[in-house]
């Protein structure tokens, strides 16, 4: 009897393993954003990065836009230098977001980055813009990397939904229309 229940009891865990593994499946999809350039550069202050992104925005995302719900792009970057000797050393790890939205009085659209002045736009592609191609932001001080190490830097963009209002949170974690990112990207860096 309790031979045949174990039977049971391991079909129906295969069962439902391999039918959960089906049903996460569709999840794998391509990226929708795809990183054209990905580059730090060595400044005065610090190390900057140097990006560029291709993508489309959803018409989904643009008629939830053009009825006032901003939209959050964030980008994350994280540096770890290799070590054969133990873990990789976990050395900077940050996100920098731009908010697009749009203000249905004036017809215009506004797109602020933390730290920097809100810019107004006369239409939807020319503040895009300011999220496909960003202006060079501070990753890491000039300190925090050590001169002549290597480090693997990687990053990724995407369509911040936490920062959504609640209601469209809901809708967006179950919603494939709501997702846009893109694949980390990773690139080795030598630092002056």
């Amino acid at each position: 009897m309790t031979r045949r229940l174990l039977q049971i009891a391991i079909r129906f865990f295969l069962t439902a393993f391999l039918a959960g593994g089906l049903l996460a499946a569709p999840a794998l999809h391509a990226a929708e954003v795809r990183i054209e350039q990905a580059q730090l550069e060595a400044t005065d202050d610090g190390y900057r990065l140097v990006s560029a992104f291709s993508f489309e925005l959803k018409r989904v995302l643009e008629d939830a836009l053009n009825r006032g719900v901003p939209l959050y792009f964030t980008t994350d970057v994280e540096l770890n230098r290799p070590r054969w000797y133990w873990f990789d050393e976990n050395t900077v790890r940050t996100s920098h977001t731009i908010r697009i939205s749009y203000n249905v009085l004036t017809r215009q659209y506004f797109a602020a980055a933390a730290g920097s002045l809100r810019q107004s736009f006369s239409s939807l592609e020319d503040a895009l813009s300011l999220v496909r191609r960003p202006p060079r932001w501070l990753v890491a001080d000039k300190d925090a990397l050590k001169p002549g190490a290597t480090y693997q830097v990687s990053l990724r963009m995407r369509l911040d939904v936490t920062q959504l209002p609640k209601p469209f949170q809901v809708n967006a974690m179950n919603d494939s229309d709501w997702r846009l990112s893109s694949d980390w990207k990773s690139f080795t860096y030598k630092a002056e």
